[in-house]
């Protein structure tokens, strides 16, 4: 299992990740952050927790942290490649846009806008996915705060939502 988490924008006051979602982001294969940490300390205390992580700056990044991380990155999970990058921009067009911006990825994983969203293509987009986990620690106008969790296997990739 692969844990996935964006926009925890820490430290901020005495704001922390939920405990289930860091029991959850320490016992995973590898845990992929998709931006907004905004702090490098956030960064070195999430790999202190899961070495395996897989990361990509988000907009309100420090200076040091941009610095380490890329913008836009591509990984092998299994025999299917997944594509992280924070802001897939606006709603309209996203699931396109994704495709035409990362066209060796079956799935994007995006964070930013701290809204829980999973969408399957269908017709010429079947196969591909996008997922935003929302965010652990600020949810602003999703439901809760939450974390998204990805098994790969020879049937694919399986996003899920976890509310924390």
């Amino acid at each position: 299992m692969i844990a996935i988490i964006a926009d925890t924008h820490m430290p901020r006051g005495s704001r922390r990740l939920p405990d289930r979602c860091s029991e959850l982001l320490a016992a995973a294969e590898a845990v992929i952050h998709v931006g907004d940490f905004h702090a490098l300390a956030t960064l070195t205390a999430l790999e202190a927790l899961n070495p395996r992580l897989h990361a990509v700056h988000g907009n309100v990044d420090e200076a040091a942290l941009r610095a380490r991380l890329p913008e836009t990155l591509e990984l092998g999970v299994g025999d299917r490649t997944l594509a992280l990058i924070h802001d897939a921009g606006p709603a309209k067009g996203r699931l396109a846009r994704m495709r035409r911006r990362f066209p060796a990825a079956d799935a994007v994983v995006f964070g930013h806008s701290h809204l829980p969203l999973h969408e399957v293509g269908s017709g010429e987009l079947a196969g591909f996915e996008i997922f935003n986990p929302g965010s652990p620690t600020e949810r602003r106008r999703a439901p809760g705060p939450s974390m998204g969790l990805l098994e790969a296997d020879r049937g694919g990739l399986r996003f899920r939502h976890l509310w924390l």
